[in-house]
């Protein structure tokens, strides 16, 4: 689905879109695209931000409060960092600028969807473990987290990084690494976008977000998840 206003960007995006294969709904403003993706569930929502009756910020807002885990593409003229990180830090999966190349927006939305998509097959899937790091458990199969038993609400993306981080715990993720949880291999996209997840991550699983005890930044080169009762019971 592609919220757009500007009715010849939205012709270029479905035109891409269904030279790929794809099949597109074009809605103008975001109580359409609202309305559209309750009714329709499509599998990814390339979303503008400046529109009529909602914006695409708002969009998001709803959207994952809604706990709907559809990929968001967010397409932006603005270009200051804090418009765009608000964007992720509502729930984005992903951001992109005006003007844009189509083919490496057409690159993106291919990312996201490999991401995103479970091959259909007639055979079994066995379930991912659960991963326990200390009091945090997440669980991939039901896309879970909890803290010390209290349910922890996480955006695609946080749960994207937790996971990737619970799954080796004590070892050290460069940004770089996080991002291809994120995104695959796109080498477009900020290693900010890291930063943002893990600060609104903090929030969520730390008792003190400013002085973390689990989701460790190790300077220089990345970020750690682990056990703040082993670190007690070392000290």
């Amino acid at each position: 689905m592609v919220a757009e206003d500007d009715e010849k960007q939205a012709e270029l995006v479905r035109r891409y879109l269904e030279r790929e294969g794809h099949v597109v709904r074009i809605v103008g403003d975001g109580l359409a695209a609202l309305d559209a993706v309750r009714h329709q569930e499509p599998d990814l929502l390339v979303l503008d931000v400046m529109m009529p009756r909602a914006d695409g910020l708002d969009v998001v807002r709803v959207l994952r409060a809604e706990d709907r885990e559809l990929p968001l593409l967010m397409l932006t003229a603005r270009s200051a960092e804090d418009d765009l990180l608000l964007g992720l830090d509502l729930g984005a999966d992903d951001y992109m600028t005006k003007p844009y190349s189509p083919r490496e927006l057409m690159a993106r939305v291919r990312t996201l969807l490999r991401r995103t998509r479970r091959p259909a097959s007639p055979e079994p899937v066995a379930e991912e473990p659960v991963l326990r790091v200390g009091a945090l458990v997440v669980d991939p199969e039901r896309h879970e987290v909890s803290v010390g038993g209290g349910t922890v609400e996480c955006t695609p993306g946080e749960f994207r990084i937790l996971a990737a981080l619970a799954a080796g715990p004590d070892r050290v993720f460069s940004r770089q690494r996080l991002l291809e949880e994120l995104h695959g291999f796109d080498r477009y996209i900020s290693a900010r976008t890291v930063d943002v997840h893990v600060m609104n991550l903090r929030k969520k699983i730390e008792r003190a977000p400013r002085r973390p005890e689990r989701l460790l930044t190790v300077f220089g080169v990345g970020y750690k998840l682990t056990d703040p009762a082993k670190a007690t019971r070392r000290a």
